[in-house]
């Protein structure tokens, strides 16, 4: 059981690790210091859903049709693939940076209002937790619900520890190597995920 939840707590949180527009908003909002439990907790709630949603699905739908997690397999390993590609040419090419924000903080509906858009509008959230997360629990049979409970507490810890420890990270992502390192990271992440799904270890 411990190994099932932790499964999906190391996918989940590798899922997640990559630098997108919807954790720079958190880091912002981290930085900032403006309205980072609301914000964290929009992140994490709604990762829940989408996971709980990807979790059931799957469970229901293998059980009727046996290909489909096969299928969903070799398409999660191309999109893994794919993923760790486009986060190794960012790591070639490089020039990412962060800087604290200036100004007066926003007001807490409209900086809601961009958190759950950049979360719900964002294609790479359905692939990631719904289809991605989906398709590996669908593998662990009775066990999935355990996978994918682990998989949403990633998000609970890595979004509050995004939003609350924006500050400490800031000198660290204030230098465009820090970020190289983490999209070659992410990339050997995602290309080692991609190799277990290919060789069936999931």
């Amino acid at each position: 059981m411990i190994q099932t939840f932790s499964a999906g707590f190391a996918l989940g949180f590798s899922l997640i690790l990559a630098i997108g527009s919807q954790n720079a908003f958190v880091l912002r909002q981290g930085l900032r210091r403006s309205h980072v439990l609301p914000v964290v907790l929009a992140c994490s709630i709604s990762d829940a859903i989408l996971i709980a949603i990807g979790v059931s699905s799957f469970a229901a739908i293998s059980a009727q049709l046996p290909w489909i997690t096969p299928a969903l397999r070799w398409a999660g390993a191309a999109f893994l693939i794919t993923y760790g590609a486009l986060a190794f040419r960012s790591a070639w090419r490089g020039g990412g940076i962060l800087s604290e924000a200036e100004g007066a903080p926003d007001a807490l509906w409209p900086t809601l209002a961009t958190a759950l858009l950049l979360t719900w509008a964002n294609p790479h959230v359905y692939l990631d937790t719904v289809v991605l997360l989906g398709s590996v629990a669908a593998q662990y049979g009775r066990d999935a619900t355990l996978f994918g409970a682990g998989a949403v507490l990633s998000s609970f810890v890595f979004f509050f520890s995004l939003g609350y420890g924006a500050k400490a990270l800031a000198p660290f992502f204030a230098r465009p190597r820090a970020w190289q390192i983490l999209d070659l990271l992410v990339g050997c992440i995602m290309w080692s995920i991609a190799l277990k799904l290919i060789w069936g270890d999931f």
